[in-house]
């Protein structure tokens, strides 16, 4: 690996607001939520702009136009709380909503919101508060969006939590809450904000990615144990009232059965109902049953294609409507009848369950290994090197309403080890990037688009199993032009990893005898610090580094 040539500016400045875990913050979430956090902001809405909080409350920034005047770090606003008068709070965190709008935490359980101006500039920059509320026990500013929905401003803020459980005693005896808060301007020219929603998700572990859609609608989360809405008194008494409806309700409007070649539907019929007053259509895709001149008790997309011109109906002796529908591909099971009608029951006989099971018998054995001889034998754990090895078994990534609260999107990322988030353009959610194999692939969501949610946007060589090894690593990033990727240790040395690039000159591989066009260089960077690294984060062409005391800045863009 090449050492970095690229020189690195250190910007003194006083010390970060740190804050150490106390000895009851002893569990893995609560390393991972606060003990990894990454106290350096970057803000996307403008290039090469950062910012960090200061021992005495004053959020810091740092805009670099150019290396040659690079200046101090300047002061934009100082939080009114006394950080060191709080005994139990955590770090002050923020995030940029939009161009004009952040949301700060101060630690201490207090939310603010505040209208910054354009910022990066000393001239139009001007954070002043316009909402700060306290919202209960201390938590960090996970996401945050601006929107405007009904002719009102609207934020929407994430708070993370890692909180007490006296329910569970098997376990760590804590849960992870996330809170969703939705803030709108008064109506009517009214300029307060005031909180009009709040809704709680819970789960066992800290996310690693959690964020609102630009519209404010729904939510993504990707983590490792699931996460759950959390039901106010009000959503309580809503249930209880549905599950007592639910409860007085009638029998199925119909049974129906299925062999390989025809289903068949059972109607049971009103006493006054005849022959001449049932009306059905049949067609290749759909069914529609009527009695007498009422709406139509059946109707609806079939689960499969049907012969029509075979299908029929007779009315036997128990006064019950039989329909004969004949499969036009025989051999495919039905999983329902009538596409979203749940009205129906469906009834399986004792044969078809022994044709299920057995069909089922080669996915399962009582022996772990009953043919060691065979070819091609399943991977052997023993064969894996130490970096392919997962501390999780897997995470899942779950897209939920904000309406019904309800997941409509759910993937199992399996062995795709989740590695870090970068914000490519700010007007949409955060990217993440996964292991695949050996590989780093990063997505992109599109919340506005359903049958194609996340996009495969670009992808970083080798990265998944280069990191894997790296046993000290603390932060991981990706210039927002994908031209490199990068990770820092937790203390001193940060790696670079360029995307391949054209070769000036010819190379071959005198292995394989081949031409070799481009070349992905490797670079090291040892900074001239003994603290620890507490933030890290990349542009297109600089990586800003801060540790206690000093804010890095390495030059990394593609002319080096």
């Amino acid at each position: 690996m090449d050492p970095l040539l690229a020189k690195a500016e250190p910007v003194s400045h006083g010390a970060v607001a740190e804050v150490q875990l106390r000895d009851d913050q002893y569990t893995l979430d609560h390393m991972r939520a606060f003990g990894m956090y990454n106290y350096l902001h970057l803000d996307s809405w403008y290039q090469d702009n950062v910012y960090y909080v200061d021992q005495f409350g004053r959020v810091m920034n740092l805009s670099v136009t150019l290396d040659t005047a690079l200046q101090k770090p300047r002061e934009v606003f100082r939080l009114p709380t006394d950080l060191t008068a709080c005994d139990n709070r955590l770090c002050a965190s923020m995030h940029f909503s939009s161009s004009t709008w952040v949301t700060l935490s101060d630690g201490t359980g207090r939310l603010y919101l505040i209208k910054s101006g354009k910022r990066g500039s000393s001239a139009s920059e001007k954070w002043e508060i316009v909402f700060n509320e306290e919202l209960g026990s201390p938590f960090i500013v996970a996401h945050s969006v601006s929107f405007v929905k009904s002719d009102a401003h609207s934020l929407a803020v994430l708070l993370l939590r890692v909180e007490k459980d006296e329910l569970d005693t098997k376990g760590s005896g804590f849960h992870v809450t996330l809170e969703w808060v939705t803030i709108a301007e008064g109506k009517e020219g009214d300029p307060r904000y005031e909180i009009i929603k709040r809704r709680v998700l819970q789960g066992k572990s800290v996310p690693h990615y959690a964020a609102i859609e630009p519209s404010g609608e729904g939510l993504m989360i990707v983590s490792h144990k699931p996460f759950t809405f959390m039901q106010s008194e009000s959503d309580k008494l809503e249930e209880n009232d549905d599950a007592k409806i639910s409860n007085e309700k009638k029998d199925p409007l119909y049974y129906w059965q299925q062999t390989e070649d025809d289903v068949t539907i059972t109607v049971h019929l009103p006493q006054d109902i005849m022959r001449d007053d049932i009306k059905i259509h049949f067609s290749p895709d759909s069914i529609c049953v009527t009695l007498k001149d009422q709406p139509p008790l059946m109707e609806g997309t079939l689960y499969s294609s049907v012969d029509h011109e075979s299908c029929t109906w007779i009315i036997r002796e128990d006064k019950s409507l039989e329909i004969s529908l004949i499969k036009k591909n025989e051999g495919c099971r039905w999983t329902e009848l009538i596409v979203g009608d749940t009205r129906g029951e469906f009834i399986m006989d004792p044969s078809q369950c022994s044709e299920i099971a057995e069909s089922l018998m080669h996915l399962t054995s009582e022996v772990m290994n009953p043919n060691p001889d065979k070819e091609k034998p399943p991977c052997n754990a023993q064969e894996l090197e130490e970096c392919d090895a997962f501390l999780e078994d897997g995470a899942s990534l779950c897209r939920f309403d904000g309406d019904s609260l309800k997941i409509t999107h759910i993937i199992n990322l399996g062995s795709n080890q989740y590695l870090f988030s970068v914000v490519v353009n700010p007007k949409e959610m955060p990217c993440f990037c996964l292991r695949h194999d050996v590989d780093a692939l990063l997505w992109q969501p599109h919340s506005d688009q359903p049958e194609n949610m996340w996009e495969h946007i670009a992808t970083f060589n080798a990265l998944g199993y280069v990191q894997a090894s790296k046993q000290d690593k603390k932060f991981m990033a990706c210039a927002p032009d994908y031209s490199y990727a990068a990770l820092c240790e937790c203390l001193r040395r940060v790696f670079i990893y360029r995307q391949p690039t054209p070769l000036a000159t010819v190379l071959y591989n005198r292995k394989e005898g081949r031409q070799v066009g481009q070349v992905a260089k490797q670079l090291v960077a040892t900074l001239e610090a003994n603290d620890p690294i507490l933030g890290f984060q990349a542009t297109s062409e600089r990586l800003f580094v801060l540790t206690t005391k000093t804010l890095f800045l390495i030059k990394v863009n593609s002319g080096n």
